[in-house]
């Protein structure tokens, strides 16, 4: 949810309005929960305890571009709309159609995904018995 609300903060403020920040940061901590809770699911299955950052960051990366561009898809239109009435010319781009909707919500939240499956599976932080005994 961090991340998401942190993501979602940071893409708001593209709209240099305070109500555009204000929903990213709501939108970005709805979507990073989803994400984080499905990825966090998905990497302990895949990586086990055998896995390490990168098992967790693949996984996060993969399916985080999946779920976004899946929930990209579903985007009414009516919600586009209103994103390009802020007139801003990055989001302009990216919200003209379906396409664009669902690559920047894949590309986003395939950063989120990439951070906590990184994070959940970081087996290689913990300390490691080397076999010696004191």
């Amino acid at each position: 949810m961090g991340f998401g609300i942190l993501l979602g903060a940071l893409t708001g403020a593209l709209s240099a309005s305070w109500d555009g920040v204000q929903f990213g940061v709501i939108a970005g901590g709805v979507l990073g929960t989803l994400t984080g809770v499905l990825t966090s699911a998905l990497t302990v299955r895949i990586a086990s305890d055998t896995g390490g950052v990168s098992a967790g960051a693949y996984t996060g990366m993969l399916f985080g571009a999946l779920l976004g561009g899946l929930i990209g898809i579903f985007i009414p239109d009516s919600f586009r709309v209103g994103v390009a009435a802020f007139h801003v010319l990055v989001l302009d781009v990216l919200t003209q159609g379906r396409f664009e909707t669902a690559v920047l919500l894949s590309f986003l939240l395939s950063c989120i995904a990439t951070m906590v499956g990184a994070w959940v599976s970081g087996r290689n932080l913990k300390p490691r018995d080397s076999g010696k005994t004191s």
